[in-house]
């Protein structure tokens, strides 16, 4: 007797509808089909998932001590990839100042530079 047929897939396309691929540090929306809005930074990025920081706030002292390297406490929520065409990207962190749209202080010494 033969064994029954089984369908394999190798493909190695991806799912996502649109073009836009995630990175560390991106600003973005994620306009998801439960109509609520979610927005931040994305804090990490692999393959098969994302976190968007939504908010950050400081520990309590007398939860850390003066060694630790993390003092503040992140709230992130995670995103897959099948979800990440609802991302609109806004900008990202590491991206130079446009001088164009740079605004001074007023009153503030110009930057002899």
């Amino acid at each position: 007797m033969t064994p029954p047929h089984t369908v394999q897939c190798n493909s190695t396309s991806t799912p996502l509808s649109n073009s836009y691929l995630p990175k560390v540090d991106d600003y973005v929306v994620w306009k998801n089909s439960s109509g609520k809005d979610i927005e931040g930074w994305v804090y990490f990025f692999d393959e098969a998932y994302i976190t968007i920081e939504i908010s950050v706030k400081d520990k309590p002292p007398c939860k850390y001590t003066k060694n630790e390297k993390h003092k503040k406490i992140h709230c992130c929520v995670v995103c897959y990839p099948q979800y990440w065409n609802e991302l609109k990207y806004i900008k990202n962190r590491r991206d130079p100042v446009d001088i164009d749209s740079y605004k001074s202080q007023e009153g503030r010494y110009l930057d002899t530079q």
